[in-house]
């Protein structure tokens, strides 16, 4: 099992969830975060940190949010490790509260 980061990330992109990651398993994006599915090793600590609630288990994801699963997977492969909390983008509390951004998240 893994962590999946979903698409209440998208625009947001809060990092706490990186300051407590014990295996550098976020990767970065121009506005999403990813979980690295081979370096995560399910630990539960990032869920929590999470101010947009963003991030799920593989098994227990919200309807509809499934394909993040591929999408971090791939993505993952593609962007570098992120391996320390940097400032949110200044108007990531007001994306933090708007749906159905998929079509948003810049690859």
């Amino acid at each position: 099992m893994t962590y999946v980061v979903t698409e209440s990330c998208i625009k947001c992109k809060y990092t706490d969830c990186v300051d407590v990651c014990p295996v550098d398993c976020f990767r970065e994006g121009p506005n999403f975060l990813v979980i690295d599915p081979d370096e995560c090793i399910d630990c539960t600590l990032c869920e929590p940190e999470c101010p947009a609630a963003a991030i799920f288990r593989d098994d227990d994801l919200p309807e509809g949010q499934e394909e993040f699963i591929a999408i971090n997977a791939r993505l993952a492969k593609a962007w570098p490790a992120i391996i320390q909390k940097k400032d949110a983008p200044a108007d990531a509390d007001e994306w933090a509260q708007v749906q159905d951004k998929r079509a948003l998240l810049e690859e």
